[in-house]
């Protein structure tokens, strides 16, 4: 079966990478592992943003760009699309204050914006040129359902790939309704599916720290 993976890489990195060792992901292996036969994986969309360097994780950037390296020269089937993140200093209040009459605190606020809007727009639109007889959602982002609601009108089929521990993150209601079939990523399965390190042919290593 033609198959196209549209993944959402912010809530798959906060889903079942963050805090692990297991960084280094190999996107293809991964797939390839969860998925079993009857799959020909012709194309693996991911959609991110370029992250800024904040106080706490000053070598952010350069690890997240030498792993979009590594995943461009080991995975042909790799397209990246861009959204872009932003960082503002903005005033909340405060749930917990800790000084007598305080109300508000000035916070970091980071968001990514674009990614989910980028995806839904690919995967309608691969679908409606008639590239794929199957789209591999890997996300859980509510926002999602109504794009899958379109692909499955059409025909096409749809699996919903959940980042992380469904006991902690079950999958969305919105989204499992319009899938086929949905699949918690196991982590097992993450262990399993690693870049080389170094990438063949190349002197891109994975981070020190990762």
């Amino acid at each position: 079966m033609n198959t196209y993976i549209y993944v959402d890489g912010f809530n798959r990195y906060y889903g079942s990478l963050k805090g692990t060792p297991y960084k280094w992901l190999d996107l293809k292996a991964l797939f390839a592992n969860v998925l079993g036969c009857g799959h020909t994986i012709s194309k693996i969309k991911y959609y991110t943003a370029r992250i800024s360097a904040h106080p706490g994780k000053p070598d952010g950037p350069t690890e997240q760009d030498t792993y979009l390296r590594a995943m461009k020269a080991y995975t042909p089937e790799l397209e990246i699309s861009y959204g872009h993140f932003l960082t503002s200093t903005v005033r909340m209040a405060v749930a917990s204050p800790r000084l007598l009459g305080q109300k508000f605190c000035d916070v970091i606020k980071t968001e990514e914006k674009g990614s989910d809007v980028n995806l839904a727009v690919h995967l309608l639109n691969d679908s409606w040129l008639n590239r794929y007889d199957c789209a591999v959602v890997v996300s859980n982002d509510s926002d999602l359902a109504e794009s899958m609601r379109l692909v499955k009108k059409r025909g096409k089929k749809i699996i919903l790939l959940v980042p992380g521990d469904p006991t902690n993150r079950p999958p969305a209601i919105q989204l499992k309704r319009f899938a086929h079939k949905t699949v918690s990523i196991p982590a097992s399965a993450i262990a399993a599916s690693q870049l080389p390190n170094p990438i063949p042919g190349t002197t891109i290593h994975k981070p020190v720290k990762w």
